[in-house]
């Protein structure tokens, strides 16, 4: 099990490498952390110098964001720098 998540996210890696460079954005660092995502996120701002930090937002209801907690509210009150989280878009009926 552990390789195969190696080998994605090896993949995922390799793919937003090739997006940045096509975007002709060569001061990227892409770096796979293993731990709490909250942790490793807010560590990852201390480490980096981040001066933002841009993530998604599963939009789960106030009761599971309760049960399961939330990574982006988390960082947005603990990391040391500005966080945007961005809301999956409403799906049009």
């Amino acid at each position: 099990m552990e390789a195969d998540l190696k080998k994605k996210a090896a993949t995922i890696t390799e793919k937003v490498q090739k997006i940045c460079k096509n975007k002709s954005l060569d001061d990227v660092n892409v770096e796979v952390m293993e731990g709490d995502p909250r942790n490793v996120i807010c560590d990852a701002v201390d480490k980096h110098h981040a001066t933002i930090v841009v993530m998604g937002s599963h939009g789960y209801g106030v009761v599971k964001r309760a049960v399961l907690g939330s990574v982006s509210d988390y960082c947005a009150h603990h990391a040391h720098c500005s966080v945007m989280i961005v809301k999956k878009p409403k799906q049009k009926s």
